[in-house]
């Protein structure tokens, strides 16, 4: 026979059966305003405004040089509905012109925008990120940056500075400068005291002539009082909004030495890291915007800035013989050799550089080169009937 148990329930379980109730009741509720508190506090990070500083190496509202940072910093405010917005300083507000580079880096700016050649003394290889002697143009450019490597190397390089560089502009093919004399031979140019940075003024060194850096706004007065005797800057249309045909006479193409020069977005790291993933997001694709804007101001606006330098204000327009052009070339491939030697950055950069430009040239050579003269042969067959 089976004997049936019966267990009783004291009254000691029972209590603790409703303190274990009670604990889980608890926990349930606390993790459930725990979840909402940080979905609060993300929300409000999230939320949260950042204002910022961008000092230039330009005058204020420069045209296309300025005006693309004031553009950039107008694109930032609208895509994040106010949470970022930019003040935008021209040279010599806060820092001077060269002060950029080492005002981003310490923080006590969060944002630049110049040019990378500026800052060779920092290290040679910056140059490449602007442009060198017979390189690529602005269409290859942005394809080595953003499609072949450049930028992870750009970025590698200033990265000991704590600052992360964005393409911010390209001014596309510059003009070779203005001069009051005529260059008919490379001895022409010796003795002359030329602004021309980066690594042009080391070619135009070995050329005969010195090289010196002077920030634009201060180009105008240089050229009038004779402290230098020829000057590059961009292309007609910042050369004419400088007024540079009232102090020089000779108007030379082409831009040898700026082929297609990429201008900066220098972010201070430590800022970038502390903005919340949107807003980054929103940083990056507004420079990649500011950076094509400003080529398609210069192509819209270039010819016609030349026109009137030669028809209103009878600037001699001349083209470099090219013999001058071959020897500047012979020497450029002779400086590359000698920084290389003395710099493994810039000999790995430099690498990436002219293997990107070599294969895109002989794409072009198929594509650009021969539709060029397609089309200007087609031209001609139409003018003469």
């Amino acid at each position: 026979m089976t004997q049936s148990r019966s267990f009783n329930v004291t009254p000691l379980v029972i209590l603790a059966l409703v303190a274990l109730s009670l604990v889980l009741f608890a926990a349930l509720v606390m993790t459930k305003a725990g979840d909402k508190s940080s979905a609060q506090s993300g929300a409000a990070v999230k939320q949260q405004s950042y204002r910022w500083r961008m000092v230039t190496t330009w005058p204020k509202n420069f045209p296309g040089l300025g005006t693309t940072a004031e553009e950039f910093a107008s694109m930032v405010n609208e895509m994040s509905g106010g949470r970022l917005t930019i003040q935008v300083h021209g040279a010599g507000e806060i820092v001077p012109a060269m002060g950029v580079f080492d005002a981003v880096s310490s923080g006590s700016v969060e944002m630049g925008h110049g040019g990378a050649y500026y800052w060779r003394g920092k290290s040679p290889a910056t140059q490449f990120f602007t442009t060198v002697p017979f390189g690529m143009n602005a269409q290859e450019m942005n394809g080595w940056l953003h499609h072949g490597g450049g930028l992870e190397l750009w970025r590698e390089v200033y990265e000991p500075f704590n600052i992360i560089p964005f393409a911010g502009g390209n001014t596309g093919i510059q003009m070779a400068g203005w001069f009051n004399k005529e260059i008919n031979s490379l001895d022409d140019l010796k003795g002359l005291k030329m602004r021309i940075p980066g690594l042009a003024g080391e070619v135009f060194n070995r050329a005969g002539g010195t090289s010196v850096n002077i920030p634009g706004g201060e180009l105008y007065t240089a050229l009038q009082t004779g402290v230098i005797d020829a000057a590059e800057w961009v292309g007609p249309a910042n050369d004419l909004a400088f007024g540079f045909h009232e102090v020089a006479r000779y108007y030379y193409y082409p831009g040898w030495h700026e082929p297609g020069s990429t201008l900066e977005i220098l972010v201070n790291k430590t800022a970038f890291q502390n903005l919340p993933d949107d807003l980054q997001a929103i940083v990056t694709y507004a420079a990649r915007a500011a950076n094509q804007d400003m080529l398609d101001q210069y192509t819209a606006t270039n010819n016609a800035a030349l026109k009137a330098l030669v028809e209103e204000h009878d600037v001699q327009l001349r083209k470099l013989p090219d013999e001058v052009l071959a020897e500047l070339k012979q020497m450029t491939e002779q400086v590359f050799i000698e920084q290389a030697e003395q710099n493994k950055m810039f000999a790995r950069v430099w690498e990436s550089y002219r293997d990107f430009q070599t294969k895109a040239g002989e794409w072009h050579e198929v594509s650009e080169e021969t539709y060029y003269q397609a089309r200007r042969s087609a031209a001609d067959a139409r003018n003469s009937d």
